[in-house]
């Protein structure tokens, strides 16, 4: 588990038990994406039948130019990664758990209901990421976003919180954080 897991996660899951809600874990094994960041997405390819059905098909669809990923390459960069396929794996993991969030938010999500998903904004802030599998899958597929950004003045979003999400929600910046 995370280490706020029981802060930030086990609170959604307790209330959804007490509710009879369903709730679905989307994310991929947290051990394959660690495999696509050492190894990348062929790594894949070998896990067993059973295996791939706790992620999104393969191949996975990877756009090295979406703005997060192209981001990462320069993280992976700072991070000591030298080489281009070595930069492109930290993205190419990331990617595998958007897939693979995308993939179980469009099979569990049933007709004329809404489906919540909770996740680190990474994963959908600018409209990014998990967006951009689900728009791929469906183009017409309508998702509304939420985001939550740090601010030492929480009374004007500042300029880089700008169209990060269709709700930002603002913090002081000298709140107490659980990650």
């Amino acid at each position: 588990m995370w280490s706020n897991f029981k802060t930030d996660y086990k609170p959604l899951v307790d209330f959804a038990k007490e509710k009879k809600f369903p709730f679905i874990a989307t994310n991929i094994p947290r051990r394959y994406a660690s495999k696509v960041f050492k190894i990348g997405f062929q790594t894949l390819d070998s896990l067993s039948e059973l295996e791939k059905t706790w992620i999104a098909p393969l191949p996975i669809a990877f756009d090295i130019n979406l703005p997060a990923y192209a981001k990462m390459m320069d993280m992976g960069e700072a991070s000591g990664n030298s080489g281009v396929a070595n930069k492109e794996r930290f993205p190419m993991a990331q990617a595998s758990k958007d897939a693979t969030m995308a993939h179980f938010i469009f099979k569990n999500l049933q007709p004329n209901t809404i489906f919540v998903h909770y996740n680190g904004a990474y994963h959908s802030d600018n409209y990014e990421s998990i967006n951009w599998y689900l728009k791929k899958k469906k183009s017409d597929v309508k998702i509304v976003t939420i985001s939550t950004v740090t601010q030492a003045n929480i009374n004007k979003l500042e300029k880089d919180n700008v169209g990060k999400a269709d709700f930002i929600i603002v913090v002081d910046e000298d709140v107490t954080t659980t990650y």
